[in-house]
């Protein structure tokens, strides 16, 4: 059973440019022209388009003399989980820890992190 090919037109341009950054794409062509066997021009093209994030995970290499020491390099470094709730992408480290910032989902870990705190305050009130 063949699989039919369908086409949705709710995509925007936005949609694509997103997709591109968020998952990355990467072109390989070897282009040459030959004549009687004797390879007269050879083009090789390598190219990628990703968000720094993309490129961070998946370990791209990038041209010598790149200075990566930048804030957004930092920032796309960190590992980021989406939020069950909202999904929308968070440091790890801040989603198990305080939860998230954008609609207050906390984690269990989190919940029991401002319960020792909460005690711990009302310890030292006491005394």
């Amino acid at each position: 059973m063949a699989l039919q090919a369908t086409r949705s037109t709710s995509y925007t341009l936005i949609d694509v440019i997103d997709r591109v950054l968020d998952k990355g794409l990467v072109i390989n062509a070897d282009i040459a022209i030959s004549l009687a066997g004797i390879e007269l021009l050879g083009i090789k093209i390598r190219a990628s388009i990703a968000s720094l994030e993309t490129a961070a995970k998946y370990g791209l290499e990038f041209p010598s003399g790149t200075n990566l020491e930048t804030a957004a390099w930092n920032e796309a470094s960190v590992m980021k989980e989406s939020c069950p709730q909202c999904e929308k992408k968070v440091p790890v480290e801040e989603l198990m820890s305080t939860g998230c910032p954008w609609c207050g989902w906390a984690s269990a870990m989190s919940r029991i992190n401002a319960k020792s705190k909460s005690n711990a305050t009302a310890n030292m009130a006491k005394k």
